[in-house]
């Protein structure tokens, strides 16, 4: 370990290059050389910690960024074979501040840089790894809560850092807050540092207990024994016999039989009296509550590489066996996997351990039985995407369908390709694909009347990131190759349209001689701007051709082999007004994954009410960090609690608009703390947790908001 800065009686004090530092406080008392204070003030004498560490006060002052800046007395600091640099710190705030650690080398883009959420409490060690690193880089996207007891001493280890620096020439540590409105103060002690990575692995080490649970956490769902586990499952028995009773005025397929519609014998939709419905094969008005990814094998998570995190795991032999596998590797093309470690070799299931634990050989059909029974008790009558097959074909509750187009066909680059890119319609081999996809999900249930529809695809990349990221597809389709059919396909439409070369480069005031010049590999798309308009109006053409012939195909192939089901759109997560349009066109219901507070906030409802077609919200949620999972999702709120009332608030007003017709929350079950199998998400957005134990406060909101739109929430 080498010291670099140790507090005392008035000042940081820093160290003179090449010199160990000296643990005497009483040579340092006087000194201040190397700190540098923007917009920061010493306050008061020194203090102390707990373990007797000096510890000095400082506010930091409102302004953009006020930063304390230690330096060498002179030259550089020397931190080669050193891992992590060590501060002590304490929050001196009754809530949690955001600090910035910087750490700068000798050239400029040598740096190393971290953004930390200091709770307040007693005094810690905030470590920094000395590289980059991310949770990400142990196969999770959110690392562990901090700080961590550490046999007996507060750690706090910065997960994410980002950028490099040569260890060997090391010029300043610079610590900073973002824009404070009033003066937040920190106690600072000794600065130092440490060889190796010992910090940082302890953060991760033994985080996962054996039952799926977070160690180093405590709330009212989590157990400790197999017979508490077994206990908690009884007890819930009691109350869904209870819940289920309570559910009246629906007809079979949970339709609201106050509401007559058009009979059909399938689901389908309808406009009565300005509000969109869907409606129930036996004529009665249906809003879709729905949950997704409801099914027992959606928690696997990877062991292999990273066995130091669980704690008592179970061993690769019966009856535990049936719940290990092994996995070649995430697609590392998705920018969802990019980055993340731990991504193949063996997995382990503690969700269907824990089912295995409660209900032994049996316990897949109990699990399903159970299932259905909360699905019904808390007011959920949609199963969603990407859920067990066998619980639709059960017909107590009706259920969506996914179609997953795959094949050998080429794609397109939006620039946003958070899951791939976008398919090439255009491509023969295409309609090829999805001739196979859709004949392979039809066939089963086209004659079930429990089906409500299809869903194709999931949040394909239809629009770019950035303030031109709506002609994002358009752009990608001409930086493509030659040999792109889509690229060829909106060329032969720039031809039909301009005749010569020279209208299109006057139009789009590009240098451009020959029609040739657009099949170069990478060629320059201009963006869209105020002096040439054409370039937007040419754009905006080709982004709704190349979504008909998406949606077109599809729709086509739907309707050809199940003429009774819907077809419920593709999901928008990124999309663009010229999609959206196809798809209402060709699709009997419009669905958007909208991550927002509210549907109005994450959907431009009033340009699909003038399409004056109906809208299925497929995913959202809201996530809190205080039930295992580290991660909030992608709208998070502040604690179990008020993640219900940010369900009732989002449900309340989808319910309420006349498009929408209805809701599908992601997902039934928590994510694994160490993240899933494809792409590391961890995140606590379930209804019930790796137990399988519901979270009571959460799962009865629910019910609450349900059972009102059950019971006269809407009407027609």
């Amino acid at each position: 370990m080498k010291r670099v800065a140790l507090l005392a009686s008035a000042a940081l004090c820093a160290l003179p290059v090449g010199r160990a530092m000296a643990t005497d406080v009483a040579d340092l008392a006087v000194s201040s050389t190397g700190v540098q204070l923007q917009q920061v003030q010493r306050v008061g004498n020194v203090e102390h910690d707990s373990h007797g560490t000096p510890l000095q006060r400082y506010a930091f002052q409102p302004s953009s960024q006020p930063q304390l800046i230690i330096t060498p007395a002179a030259g550089v600091w020397h931190w080669s074979g050193q891992g992590a640099l060590r501060i002590q710190v304490q929050n001196a705030m009754p809530w949690a501040l955001t600090l910035t650690i910087d750490i700068d080398g000798a050239a400029p883009e040598q740096h190393l840089h971290a953004v930390v959420g200091l709770p307040a409490g007693p005094a810690q060690t905030l470590v920094l790894p000395l590289h980059a690193t991310s949770p990400r880089a142990f196969g999770m996207q959110v690392g562990p809560s901090m700080p961590f007891d550490d046999q007996g001493h507060a750690v706090f280890v910065a997960t994410t850092v980002e950028g490099s620096i040569d260890l060997a020439q090391v010029r300043a540590i610079r610590l900073s807050m973002p824009a404070p409105q009033a003066a937040q103060q920190l106690l600072l002690g000794n600065v130092d540092t440490a060889t190796g990575d010992m910090a940082l692995q302890h953060a991760y080490r033994g985080i996962v207990d054996r039952w799926g649970q977070y160690t180093r956490g405590t709330w009212p769902e989590k157990i400790d024994s197999d017979t508490a586990l077994r206990t908690a499952h009884m007890q819930e028995r009691r109350t869904l016999d209870a819940q289920l009773a309570e559910r009246h005025g629906l007809d079979t397929y949970g339709g609201r039989q106050a509401i007559a519609l058009k009979r059909t014998g399938w689901f389908h939709t309808q406009k009565a009296n300005g509000r969109w419905w869907l409606v129930t094969p036996d004529g009665h008005a249906f809003f879709s509550l729905g949950i997704n990814a409801v099914a027992a094998d959606n928690s696997r998570t990877y062991v292999q590489g990273r066995e130091f995190m669980f704690v008592d795991l179970p061993p690769d032999q019966s009856p535990w066996h049936t719940f290990y596998g092994i996995s070649d590797s995430r697609d590392a093309e998705r920018g969802a996997s990019a980055g993340i470690g731990a991504n193949r070799g063996r997995w382990f299931d503690f969700y269907e351990a824990n089912l295995y634990r409660v209900e032994s050989a049996d316990w897949l059909t109990v699990w399903r039985k159970r299932t259905l029974d909360r699905l019904q008790a808390w007011g959920f009558n949609t199963i969603g995407n990407w859920s067990d097959d066998a619980l639709g074909k059960l017909h107590r509750v009706p259920y969506t369908l996914p179609i997953y187009i795959n094949g050998n066909f080429g794609n397109v680059s939006s620039g946003f390709d958070y899951w791939g890119r976008m398919p090439d319609p255009f491509d023969p081999r295409f309609a090829q694909a999805v001739e196979r996809a859709v004949t392979k999900a039809t066939a089963p249930s086209h004659n079930d009347p429990w089906l409500l529809g299809y869903f194709a695809d999931n949040e394909l990349a239809w629009a770019g990131q950035g303030p031109q990221g709506r002609w994002g597809l358009a752009i990608g389709t001409l930086r493509g190759e030659a040999r792109s059919d889509a690229k060829q396909a909106f060329i032969a439409m720039l031809k039909k349209k301009y005749g010569e070369p020279a209208k299109l480069a006057a139009a789009w005031g590009i240098a451009f001689i020959d029609w040739s010049g657009l099949n170069a590999t990478n060629f320059a798309a201009p963006e869209p701007n105020e002096a040439h308009p054409a370039i937007a109006d040419d754009y905006s053409a080709w982004l709704r051709a190349y979504a008909d012939a998406y949606f077109g195909l599809v729709a086509a192939a739907i309707h050809r082999h199940d003429p009774h089901h819907l077809f419920l759109g593709g999901r928008f997560a990124a999309n663009t007004p010229e999609a959206v349009a196809s798809c209402a066109q060709y699709c009997d219901v419009i669905s958007f994954n909208v991550y927002a507070d509210l549907p109005q906030h994450g959907v431009d409802l009033d340009a699909v009410h003038k399409l004056d077609k109906p809208v299925l919200i497929s995913e959202f949620h809201f996530g809190s960090d205080d039930r295992g999972p580290f991660g909030k999702g992608v709208v998070s709120v502040w604690n179990e609690a008020q993640r219900g009332e940010a369900y009732a608030r989002f449900v309340q007003a989808a319910a309420h608009d006349p498009a929408i017709v209805g809701t599908h929350w992601f997902e039934y079950i928590d994510q694994p703390v160490t993240g899933r199998l494809i792409d590391g998400e961890n995140s606590h957005i379930g209804l019930v947790g790796i137990t399988d134990l519901p979270f009571g406060g959460f799962v009865e909101a629910v019910r609450k908001t349900h059972l009102g739109i059950e019971q006269g929430g809407l009407n027609p």
